[in-house]
């Protein structure tokens, strides 16, 4: 973690990041984006734009600028809908004519259950979801890209969003907010889902990158022991929920605290979210069951639905 708490570049500045990778910090820090979107731009004479970020005049003219003679931005891709990777798409689609490419709309890759909780009026927290967002061209599972110098291959890993994509240049990957080395990701129903997250870190485990960048924060050089941890931790977490759900039926929130002890309570409302995208996890296997219609408010007791 130590690289990744000293992770502080200039913002707006592009730089190289080695093998035809170069990266502009976005100027918008904050607890759910840490010093600020990481936006890329990959090649040499056809440049691909990976995650424009948001909606902000001066990033526009810092990814406009890095653009030297003899290069245009070719394709632009976004690893998915929300307000800190996807807003500026748009704007710089229009200003260099590139398309901009992705799994789908906001909407797109939810699972029947999160159709479900989204159709009750549950919304997802966290970053804010780009509602408005459209890309001009769908990206398949698996769809190759290739254009002078480079080529890529989109993954759908749905987790952290339902249209979430990671994209993979030789042995690099590029992981948007499904893997980050200063945080864990944040799954947060009806627009994450803890089991397609786990599903997804072990579809990356296995593609065995060298390094991986993410969204937010520092290179990951060591993906394969990062992607541990995190499987790990979410699986440690789940004992936690199924160990709390001993002394009785209980809420989200009512485990959220019980667990995140030291967690300052400004983040609590984010940890009850996560609690939440694991009991519907647990829900899902039978390992515990909604004591009324599933809801942000429901409680939950263990073992299966009775009878």
């Amino acid at each position: 973690m130590a690289e990744q708490n000293e992770f502080d570049p200039p913002v707006g500045v592009a730089e190289d990041m080695g093998r035809g990778v170069r990266r502009v910090l976005a100027p918008n820090p904050s607890p759910m984006t840490f010093r600020g979107t990481n936006t890329y731009l990959l090649g040499a004479r056809e440049i691909a734009v990976i995650d424009p970020g948001p909606l902000d005049e001066a990033h526009l003219e810092a990814i406009l600028g890095a653009v030297g003679p003899g290069q245009r931005i070719s394709h632009i891709f976004v690893t998915h809908a929300h307000l800190d990777h996807s807003p500026l798409a748009e704007v710089l689609g229009r200003t260099t004519g590139a398309p901009v490419l992705a799994y789908g709309g906001p909407d797109a890759g939810r699972s029947t259950v999160m159709q479900a909780l989204a159709e009750s009026g549950l919304v997802g927290g966290g970053e804010g979801v780009d509602a408005g967002f459209s890309p001009d061209e769908v990206l398949a599972d698996g769809e190759v890209v290739e254009a002078d110098g480079w080529s890529l291959r989109a993954h759908w890993t749905p987790g952290h969003f339902g249209n979430h994509m990671c994209f993979e240049v030789a042995d690099m990957l590029f992981t948007g907010d499904l893997v980050m080395g200063w945080a864990s990701s944040m799954v947060s129903p009806p627009d994450g889902d803890l089991t397609d997250f786990m599903a997804s870190c072990r579809r990356m485990r296995a593609l065995g990158a060298t390094v991986m960048h993410s969204g937010h924060g520092a290179p990951i050089n060591d993906p394969a022991t990062r992607l541990d941890w995190l499987i790990a931790h979410r699986e440690g977490r789940e004992v936690e929920i199924l160990r709390a759900l001993e002394a009785g039926a209980a809420t989200a929130q009512e485990l959220a605290e019980a667990i995140y002890t030291e967690t300052p309570p400004a983040l609590i409302p984010a940890a009850t979210r996560n609690v939440l995208a694991h009991l519907i996890d647990l829900a899902g296997k039978n390992r515990v069951h909604s004591v009324q219609h599933l809801n942000r408010n429901s409680r939950f007791s263990l073992g299966p639905i009775p009878g």
